[in-house]
């Protein structure tokens, strides 16, 4: 049976008890507000003040409340009112303060006598605390502030404060802006403030009494830090104000330290003794910083006239305290001093750690190694001694401070099959030397077994057998006999191949990949977020019934160098290219049909004898991927432009199939715009590339480069379905092209939205009638070549960043627009909005937006306009 209800008159009562008042609603202590768990009483209203809760509003921890709602009735009340006991904090800010979003601030005069605590999940983001008026506060204690671990600004004027314990501020490390002006300061010892990197402290107006405790402001004073010289500070002696520049105390001065040794280097096993010498009045308290110390020491002190003498012998020392910074510290009430020398130990040289390879940016062994004189480091590959260049090279992490050792890694720029093996690591210094193996296997070999170096293997001439000569009969007749056999077979092989040829040419071939001609169709709508190999002709993607191609697409011709194909009227012969012409350097990437290599090819242009290439292998050589593989090759040969990625062949002998490209070395326009914008050292690894950041002709250049790739393929009634940045290369000199090698979807993940199992969908380069209705054309390339116009203005942001998937979507299709970049001129941000009109047939025509941005290139505008 549940009890009644407490009544508003007891949830007053309960506040009086509990609190002054409780606070508006405020976030919980888990972080975020919490929903009220009792009735609300209407707050009070007072003239010239603000409205304030009285208490009839309590909020709990989320991990309370499952407690709280348990009980009913008066027994709730009485749960509630036990929790808000045992944890006032957690029922929110005090009532006087206000508590804004990483703000403390109590200014209601007379309202607290000590710093409030807030609940730990609201006091790590404090960042400033502002208190005034209140002559109750008259201390700071080690615990006032302790959980305030993120603040950065103090300001407590007009108050009583009187004390400031010396820990105050030890959880405050990042302590920047201190305000204690109009309290009632006497004496503040220098351990307040040592160890905070402050940049200002203000102390003005405060009864300061000259003593030594306030002789560190005088040194502060000279070396210009806290900002201090600039208030005019004074103190009070006997009765008198004294300008605190000019203060002289007597017997008050700073310690001075020195340290002493007869030897500062030597080798491991030995002994060192060093001295530190202190002067400084009052006598000054000394220590050594010996607790990181692995050597075995002692201590001696000594007090010679006004000077105090504390010396370290060391025996038997380790090496592990090499390149140590060893601290004498003094201090006393006048402020503190030190001194340090570096410890020099030799030894001989050791491996601490060497590992197989990992794959980080590049392929990496990592290792460390330790000795002083510091190590020479060399490595053997497979018992051989390895080259180092700019492929495979040992990389040195620095600023690390653990001693003498060296941190680092054998790094590899993506090796190949060719680079698995054994490496040794090699270290030799003056005292010793040391040698440790590691395996490396970065990739299966892409060839055949027998094919260890992606050549096809030479024919080896017949081994003699151990049959005698006597075996071997000289029998005239039976070698007419055999000559009469291999005439006949012959006849008869050109026969059957004259029945084949006219059996072929009326029925029709296989292709090189052994597809059937009717097989030659286009990708379904399953398959829709991809690049070239799935272009398509007319306005919209071909069902399967009408995607077929015309009936000589599939209608080889038997040429060891070429298979043609004739598409739309116009001739279409894939060149064969021959595996043993190619020769893999590295991989580059992979992608939906397989790994992608860096590769040297011979016999390709009658101008050179080796180019380098791209190779796009084939991985799972089935009937369904070999059509696709097919498809692409029969595709990307009529594409034959400037500003599209050229296309060499195929190389169909042996396993696996692969295609060959040109080489574009600077990688995709996406990388290659943010690796040249403002934010390029947060997001590489590597230093800034030569170029610098891109200026703006040269992004109207990239542009105007893409628009006219994009004409090229209007004019074949190719349609796109995936134009990004992400899908142009770049070459050298800033040539840019558009085509990848179906690896976007892997490396840019996230700029695709899954939809059904299968199917990748470029949601944010879509327009709203791709998104609704999967309808593909050519002006819905234009959108997305806005949508790239944008990118490079960005240089390489994802657009809608800020939005997850479904939210773009609702975005695109309300009919929202992509914000002006800061660096883009309006005449683009015009040919933006161009290409985003929500009626198809209103958009740009890409033929007059890549003659305006050929007329950009050539008279780029002079000035940016100010963003709204």
């Amino acid at each position: 049976m549940d009890l009644a209800p407490p009544s508003i008159s007891d949830w007053r009562e309960v506040g009086r008890r509990l609190q002054p008042s409780v606070p508006r609603a405020q976030p919980s202590c888990c972080g975020s507000v919490a929903e009220p768990l009792a009735w609300e009483q209407k707050p009070e209203r007072r003239p010239g003040k603000e409205v304030r809760g009285t208490g009839s509003v309590l909020y709990l921890r989320h991990f309370h409340q499952d407690t709280v709602m348990a009980a009913s009735g008066a027994a709730r009340w009485l749960v509630l009112t036990l929790l808000c006991l045992a944890s006032p904090a957690c029922c929110g800010c005090p009532a006087a303060c206000k508590c804004p979003y990483a703000t403390l601030q109590c200014l209601e005069p007379d309202s607290v006598a000590s710093i409030p605590v807030l609940v730990l999940q609201e006091s790590e983001n404090v960042t400033e605390i502002y208190i005034e008026n209140q002559p109750n506060l008259e201390n700071i204690t080690e615990s006032d502030l302790a959980s305030y671990k993120e603040l950065k600004n103090l300001t407590i004027t007009n108050c009583g404060l009187v004390h400031i314990s010396v820990k105050a501020f030890q959880n405050n490390l990042k302590l920047q802006h201190v305000n204690l002006a109009f309290n009632s300061l006497e004496h503040i010892s220098w351990r307040v403030f040592h160890a905070l990197p402050l940049l200002n402290l203000i102390l003005r107006d405060n009864p300061l009494a000259c003593s030594c405790d306030i002789h560190w402001l005088q040194q502060w004073q000279r070396i210009e830090r806290g900002d201090l010289i600039s208030q005019s500070l004074s103190c009070r002696s006997n009765g008198r104000w004294l300008p605190l520049e000019t203060m002289m105390i007597d017997n008050c001065s700073m310690p001075q330290v020195s340290i002493s040794a007869p030897q500062l280097t030597i080798r491991e096993g030995g002994n060192l003794t060093f001295v530190c010498k202190v002067t400084g009045d009052p006598l000054p308290t000394v220590r050594w910083s010996t607790d990181s110390l692995h050597s075995h020491y002692t201590l001696q002190e000594m007090i010679r006239g006004t000077t105090l003498e504390l010396t370290l012998y060391m025996t038997n020392v380790s090496s592990e305290d090499n390149l140590r910074n060893l601290t004498c510290k003094a201090e006393n009430r006048a402020g503190p001093g030190e001194d340090m020398v570096l410890l020099d130990i030799q030894f001989p040289v050791k491996i601490i750690f060497l590992r197989n390879a990992v794959q980080h940016h590049n392929w990496c062994f990592p290792f460390a190694v330790d000795g002083n004189p510091a190590p020479n480091i060399t490595w053997r590959y497979k018992g051989k001694p390895l080259a180092e260049s700019w492929l495979i090279f040992t990389h040195l992490i620095t600023e690390r401070e653990d001693g003498s050792v060296q941190h680092g890694c054998l790094s590899l720029n993506k090796p190949t099959h060719l680079n698995n093996g054994n490496y040794t690591l090699i270290v030799k210094n003056e005292l010793g030397s040391a040698e440790e193996t590691a395996t490396g296997n970065f990739m299966e070999n892409p060839f055949e077994p027998s094919d260890p170096e992606g050549l096809i293997p030479v024919l080896i001439e017949p081994t003699p057998t151990n049959r005698s000569n006597d075996h071997v009969t000289e029998n005239l007749e039976s070698r007419v006999f055999g000559v009469s056999v291999a005439v006949g077979l012959a006849v008869f092989a050109c026969t059957f191949l004259l029945l084949m040829v006219l059996v072929i040419n009326k029925c029709g071939q296989r292709s090189k990949f052994g597809i059937h001609p009717e097989a030659s169709v286009l990708g379904t709508e399953d398959e829709l977020a991809v690049s070239l190999r799935f272009m398509n002709f007319g306005a919209s993607p071909p069902s399967s019934d009408e995607g077929t191609l015309d009936s000589g697409l599939s209608s080889f011709v038997e040429n060891p160098q070429y298979f043609c194909g004739i598409i739309k009227d116009k001739d279409m012969c894939v060149q064969h290219i021959k595996r043993q012409d190619i020769v893999l350097k590295w991989e580059l990437g992979e992608g939906a049909f397989g790994k992608v290599y860096l590769a040297e090819c011979a016999n390709l242009s009658p101008d050179s004898d080796k180019m380098l290439v791209a190779i796009k292998t084939l991985k799972d050589a089935n009937e369904s991927t070999r059509q696709d593989f097919q498809r692409e090759a029969e595709l990307l040969t009529v594409l034959q432009h400037e500003h599209i990625v050229r296309f060499y062949g195929v190389c169909a002998d042996g396993e696996p199939l692969a295609m060959v490209f040109e080489y574009m070395r600077h990688g995709d326009l996406n990388r290659f715009l943010r690796a040249h914008g403002p934010d390029a050292r947060i997001l590489d690894e590597v230093k800034m590339p030569p170029l610098g950041q891109l200026t703006l002709p040269q992004m109207l250049q990239i542009a105007a480069q893409i628009a006219s790739g994009m004409v090229y393929l209007a004019s074949l009634h190719f349609v796109h379905r995936d134009l990004a940045t992400r899908n142009c290369l770049v070459g050298e000199g800033l040539v840019v092209k558009i085509g990848d090698f179906g690896m976007s979807r892997d490396i840019y993940s996230t700029d695709y939205y899954r939809v059904g199992g299968r199917t990748m969908l470029p949601i944010r380069w879509m327009p709203p009638e791709s998104i609704m209705y999967r309808k593909f054309t050519t002006e819905s390339d234009i959108w997305s070549f806005g949508v790239v116009l944008w990118e490079i203005f960005t240089y390489g942001k994802q657009p809608w960043y800020q939005l997850s998937n479904s939210e773009a979507i609702e975005c695109i299709t309300q009919g929202r627009e992509l914000e002006r970049p800061r660096t883009c001129p309006k005449e683009v941000h015009l040919l933006m909005q161009g290409c985003w009109q929500r009626e198809p047939q209103q958009r740009l025509v890409i033929k007059d937006i890549h003659s305006r941005l050929v007329a950009l290139v050539k008279n780029p505008p002079v000035y940016l306009d100010i963003l709204e």
